[in-house]
């Protein structure tokens, strides 16, 4: 691995005009941190790394770099691009446990984060590094949100996000888990309680349903119900997968590691929107792809299909009359999330799109004093380095916010 990384770091161009950074949601320091790396500068290349972005290690891992820095690189034009994140999750990984996060000396004041997902994290190192006293909600027992309980295990070893809580507690920032803010504990407490801001991060939970009949039977399930803990599930042999999402992807790559024999992917129209690298990866684990079919129902026996019609320029122009059922032990529906309500119905005052999103300014203020947010409850079902840049952002508004009710 080091060899490897030390080859794609010497063929970098350190472009004057670098378009890997122009690529990057959160306008990494690609070039700078490829050259303290070649001089041996590890540490200060881990320090660029993460003060830039503390979920870099995470985004090494999990982002789409074919579309993005990588993606960007001007030596893809005619060949390979620099493998990029392999340089960037060596560094960050080694840099991780021994680095030591330096904060501003306790202001006094304290600041709540309700969920530990990415936006979450960022927002609780950010805050605290700014010298806040920070608390983490969650609703789940481990920190993490959609990268513990969305992500599989192989495309991202949970054992990562044990070792960032213990950075963070490092730092003092406080863990609650199992509390769900909305339901013994409401938004309001957390005021009373000396919170001066609060920060919402909670995610998209709540699956997005098809609206068909089946949905409900015994065989069928919601792809994030599924990849929170595949273990609980009993699938079978035959396994068919209702989208082409790359969460669909991460369901059909965890089914066939658990001991699916035939899994296949279903959309309606002729393109997956999973990016090419994780439909080539489901590709070899065995995943197989039926575009153009448009679930009608589902049964006992399996789903039921008609064939959408296109025209010469690729269009859907309609459905064939004939259905067509495919037998299968499991359905697995992978059409996206939306988040639930619980906070929106407990806050006087907090007000969210008609999807359910919430609803913020530029700087992630919500429509209520004091409360903030950002990640996917905002953007929708994004990416983890979109929930991260966002989040910078935000954590400087919280800041500002905070010195200004105190005359600073």
């Amino acid at each position: 691995m080091a060899v490897h990384v030390i080859d794609e770091a010497n063929r970098c161009l350190n472009c004057k005009k670098p378009m890997c950074r122009e690529g990057c949601p959160i306008n990494t320091p690609i070039p700078q941190m490829i050259q303290a790396f070649k001089k041996g500068n590890l540490n200060e290349a881990g320090e660029m790394l993460f003060t830039n972005n503390p979920m870099s290690l995470i985004c090494s891992l999990v982002c789409n770099h074919e579309n993005q820095c990588e993606g960007h690189c001007i030596l893809g034009r005619k060949g390979q691009p620099v493998h990029i994140s392999s340089i960037e999750n060596y560094i960050s990984d080694t840099y991780l446990d021994k680095m030591k996060i330096e904060c501003k000396p306790k202001n006094g004041k304290k600041a709540a984060v309700i969920g530990a997902g990415p936006a979450g994290i960022t927002i609780a190192i950010l805050l605290a590094k700014e010298g806040y006293g920070v608390t983490i909600f969650d609703s789940k027992d481990q920190i993490g949100g959609v990268l513990r309980y969305g992500i599989p295990e192989f495309r991202l070893p949970k054992s990562i996000l044990d070792r960032y809580k213990k950075k963070m507690k490092e730092i003092g920032i406080k863990f609650r888990p199992n509390a769900a803010i909305g339901t013994a504990l409401e938004i309001k407490d957390l005021f009373r309680d000396g919170y001066e801001s609060i920060f919402i991060g909670t995610g998209v939970w709540k699956p997005k349903t098809l609206g068909i009949k089946g949905e409900s039977l015994g065989d069928v399930h919601y792809a994030i119900d599924y990849l929170a803990n595949p273990d609980a599930f009993d699938l079978g042999q035959t396994v068919a997968v209702i989208g082409m999402g790359n969460s669909a992807m991460d369901v059909a790559r965890t089914a066939l590691r658990k001991g699916a024999l035939d899994v296949t992917l279903y959309a309606r129209g002729k393109v997956s929107k999973a990016s090419e690298h994780e439909m080539a990866y489901a590709r070899l684990d065995g995943a197989k792809f039926a575009f153009g079919k448009q679930i009608v129902e589902i049964t006992e026996e399996g789903p039921v299909f008609r064939d959408v019609l296109f025209d010469e320029k690729g269009n859907i122009v309609g459905e064939s009359e004939k259905a067509e059922l495919i037998p299968a032990d499991s359905t697995i529906i992978a059409v996206s999330q939306g988040p639930k309500s619980k906070l929106v119905n407990t806050t006087e005052g907090l007000k969210a799109s008609k999807n359910g999103l919430l609803v913020t300014d530029e700087k992630g203020e919500t429509t209520c004093d004091g409360i903030f947010a950002s990640g996917d409850v905002v953007l929708g079902a994004k990416t983890v380095v979109a929930a991260a840049a966002y989040s910078k952002k935000v954590a400087e508004a919280m800041d500002t916010y905070m010195k200004s009710k105190s005359g600073e």
